[in-house]
């Protein structure tokens, strides 16, 4: 039987996580990232510990349902902790796990990013769009 030297094993396993690559399952993963929801709620989570009703408010315009949907995808992914508190009613708060804090600075910047350049985006968009326009009438 051959034997792989621990280099080797670590190319190999490199390239079997290559998002470039169709079926890997990092895709998944950054289809998860690349949510709007996903952004803002692991962001608003920054500051520590909410109840679900404190993340709706923070987080303007989520249904229930999203926040929800979103709230259990992180948890499943190892992102946030869900806590409940047997009382009347039930409390439920939810926090960044370490992993989840890991990915918080790259979250936050990219924030931060769409807020600082909205917009020269803004302005990007409304050229490409008279260009387009400009382009259909000739």
């Amino acid at each position: 039987m051959a034997t792989t030297t621990a280099a080797a094993r670590r190319a190999a396993a490199k390239q079997e996580y290559d998002a470039y690559v169709a079926q890997c399952p990092s895709r998944k993963l950054l289809d998860t990232l690349s949510d709007k929801w996903v952004s803002l709620i692991l962001t608003a989570l920054a500051g520590g510990s909410m109840r679900y009703s404190d993340l709706a408010r923070t987080v303007a315009g989520v249904s229930q349902k999203m926040l929800t949907q979103t709230l259990r995808g992180l948890e499943r992914d190892g992102l946030v902790f869900r806590t409940v508190t047997a009382s009347v009613p039930v409390r439920v708060d939810y926090e960044l796990t370490p992993l989840g804090t890991s990915l918080l600075p790259l979250m936050a910047a990219i924030k931060e990013w769409a807020e600082c350049h909205i917009e020269d985006v803004e302005l990007a968009r409304e050229r490409y769009d008279a260009g387009q326009a400009a382009e259909k009438s000739a």
